[in-house]
């Protein structure tokens, strides 16, 4: 049986982690979430960790080579996995290429890019509450959620093209209750 990697693609606030969590337990997934990841070197007071914060602290994204060898390493702690649900990644075209280039190698292709769409000025507010309830710095200044969410749509966005030429991307409504996006995300999955 061949493995359901997704990639679950969205800017900043759209609802990535919590849907997540609903496509892991249904599908048995495991999670790579590069945020998670980089938050947990960050309060383990790792090297990485403390360069994350300070790029993360500008709403800069980490470099590929940081983010691809953290995401192979994760890969193969999980060979055994019945797929993978990628969160956060890839955010470049070389992040998706490497990523295609790994997967491949093991005959375990990315096989639907799913991506939350979200108008920015609601993407604002979940961020900002968001902010407000966790405590998390680079959700409660607006203007560096800004910069995040402009840094999506510059360097990021584009791999919906990359998706879209090998016929994997779809677009979902990232907008209405939680079930619902579910629902969208669990009928595009097919």
């Amino acid at each position: 049986m061949s493995k359901l990697n997704l990639v679950l693609f969205g800017p900043p606030g759209a609802g990535k982690g919590t849907q997540s969590a609903f496509l892991i337990q249904k599908y048995g997934l495991v999670h790579l979430s590069t945020g998670d990841i980089l938050r947990a070197e960050k309060d383990a007071g790792t090297e990485l960790g403390l360069m994350a914060q300070e790029i993360m602290g500008r709403g800069d994204l980490v470099s590929d080579d940081i983010v691809i060898s953290m995401i192979r390493n994760k890969i193969e702690a999980h060979l055994d996995a019945k797929g993978f649900i990628f969160d956060g990644f890839p955010r470049t075209k070389a992040q998706a290429e490497a990523l295609d280039g790994m997967l491949s190698a093991k005959n375990e292709p990315i096989v639907v890019m799913l991506a939350l769409e979200v108008p920015e000025e609601e993407l604002v507010k979940r961020l900002l509450g968001r902010g407000a309830v966790s405590g998390r710095a680079d959700d409660q200044n607006e203007s560096v959620i800004r910069n995040r969410i402009h840094k999506y749509e510059t360097e990021t966005a584009p791999l919906k093209d990359y998706y879209g030429a090998q016929g994997k991307f779809k677009g979902i409504n990232g907008v209405g209750g939680v079930e619902e996006i579910t629902a969208r995300l669990v009928a595009a999955i097919g």
